[in-house]
């Protein structure tokens, strides 16, 4: 088949020269010994040490029995239990396998996750990856290229053509809030439309624990569409869509854009990093969406 219709391994092993040009993770909320960077939420912290007090300390940390056996202040200082798991859930949805400019959403989805899988060996994480079946047991966590191939060989898999089985976004979160632990980084990838399918609580409770990016995938006809006669398709009929009326247009709108304007307005307020990422743009561009906290010493 034609460039941009399906992935291929070697493109999405050639996507790790993207995430070795970008600069390392800073550290987030706690400063944590072993390989993982950024912040780690909830439990899965243990107690390594308490030291002196110093300036910019998360004072939440403060060891107040030492302090009163002392009469100086000290800081708790944690270590992190386990490596940090990577989670990509892959969103399966007929409506992914389409695109108008440089590739099918369905080949950008699976480069924007080669990308992260590289990202997360660079930061020493251990990477897992599932879609919303109940026949395609997850791909298990694992670490460095070990890892990351497992998880590029699904997304090759996965987003060559639409799966006969597709239980949904929904349904694929499920699975993954039984994987994961606090601190886990969770990057779904998906269509706008998917993301009807998801009660709004259950947002806030994925990111109370774990960093949650929600990566959209979009095509520019959907966003920008022009203001002509498109046609289309359908089966053996053709379908023409005069997009230069205004009731057209109002209809195309609520059905591609309104999905993703939702998205980006709500998400963010339920603890949710969210961003776009179009077919025709570079697949590491979504990369900002890892954006990391201010570093504090806990």
């Amino acid at each position: 088949m034609s460039e941009g219709i399906t992935p291929t391994l070697a493109e999405l092993i050639a996507l790790r020269a993207s995430a070795q040009r970008r600069p390392p993770a800073r550290r987030g909320r706690h400063s944590v010994t072993g390989p993982s960077a950024s912040p780690l939420r909830g439990r899965g912290m243990e107690y390594a040490e308490s030291r002196e007090y110093v300036a910019g300390d998360d004072v939440r940390h403060i060891d107040w029995r030492l302090t009163a056996r002392s009469g100086r202040t000290h800081t708790k200082l944690f270590q992190a239990e386990r490596e940090r798991l990577t989670l990509i859930v892959a969103d399966t949805s007929p409506l992914l396998y389409f695109g108008t400019r440089t590739r099918f959403k369905s080949v950008q989805a699976a480069r924007a996750g080669a990308v992260a899988a590289w990202q997360a060996v660079r930061e020493g994480d251990r990477l897992a990856i599932l879609r919303g079946s109940m026949t395609e047991a997850p791909v298990p966590p694992a670490g460095g290229t070990r890892g990351a191939l497992r998880v590029l060989d699904a997304l090759v898999r996965w987003y060559a053509m639409p799966p006969k089985e597709d239980l949904g976004l929904a349904f694929a979160l499920d699975h993954a809030a039984r994987l994961l632990r606090p601190g886990s980084r969770l990057l779904v990838l998906a269509d706008p439309h998917s993301l009807a399918s998801i009660p709004e609580s259950r947002w806030p409770a994925l990111a109370a624990h774990h960093d949650v990016i929600v990566l959209l995938l979009t095509d520019p006809l959907e966003t920008s569409p022009p203001l002509q006669r498109l046609p289309f398709a359908l089966g053996s009929q053709r379908v023409e869509l005069d997009l230069a009326s205004d009731a057209q247009r109002e209809a195309w709108r609520a059905e591609f854009q309104q999905p993703l304007e939702r998205a980006l307005d709500r998400l963010p307020a339920r603890g949710v990093q969210v961003r776009t990422l179009s077919t025709e743009a570079s697949s590491d561009a979504w990369l900002v969406a890892l954006g990391r906290a201010q570093p504090q010493v806990a």
